[in-house]
């Protein structure tokens, strides 16, 4: 297994180049699957247009930007993301996290240590990468593990191949029995 960290984006790169240059760490010569959670599968995707990976498997993503919220194509026409920039993010997950998560619970201590470590470049990259992702080629083959209850990305936008059930966005933190039981599955015999 290959762990791809994230690399620096380039001023305005799109969600395609930057795949491009994360799929160029691969050694493609040898036998590989690709596996992304939230925007990490959508950069799955993106590379696995170039690369030919044994399977792509997403979690809590998407496999084409017409599986985005409305709202969120809305807000990417309007480019409202610019005006609430990282810190300003952070800040309404912590206060949303404290306002309905229980704080002892260690998923949402977990969950706060990733926003507050997040990088802030990284995460204002990210969100414009994806409201403005475009995609001329067609979407390859992904087996796909959505969370019903996702409310970043809603299900009901989404075409996946498993549905947890009860399950958020987060759900590798709460479910990662369910999510390790599909991925075995999907991974045994390659």
């Amino acid at each position: 297994m290959v762990f791809l960290d994230w690399i620096e984006p380039h001023k305005n790169e799109s969600l395609k180049d930057y795949s491009q240059r994360m799929g160029d760490k691969i050694d493609s010569r040898v036998p590989f699957v690709l596996i992304g959670l939230s925007l990490g599968g959508m950069i799955a995707v993106e590379i696995s247009k170039t690369c030919t990976p044994l399977k792509t498997i997403l979690i809590s993503s998407i496999t084409h930007p017409a599986q985005l919220p409305p709202y969120f194509k809305l807000a990417g026409k309007l480019r409202l993301h610019h005006l609430f920039p990282a810190k300003f993010m952070k800040a309404a997950a912590r206060a949303k996290r404290a306002v309905l998560g229980d704080k002892k619970d260690e998923n949402n201590k977990l969950i706060m240590q990733v926003i507050h470590e997040s990088d802030d470049r990284l995460v204002n990259w990210g969100v414009d990468a994806i409201l403005n992702w475009k995609t001329e080629n067609k979407t390859p083959e992904c087996v796909h593990i959505h969370g019903s209850n996702d409310e970043i990305l809603p299900l009901k936008y989404t075409k996946p191949t498993y549905i947890i059930k009860k399950a958020d966005h987060m759900m590798i933190m709460n479910k990662a029995n369910e999510i390790n039981s599909i991925l075995s599955r999907e991974l045994a015999g390659l």
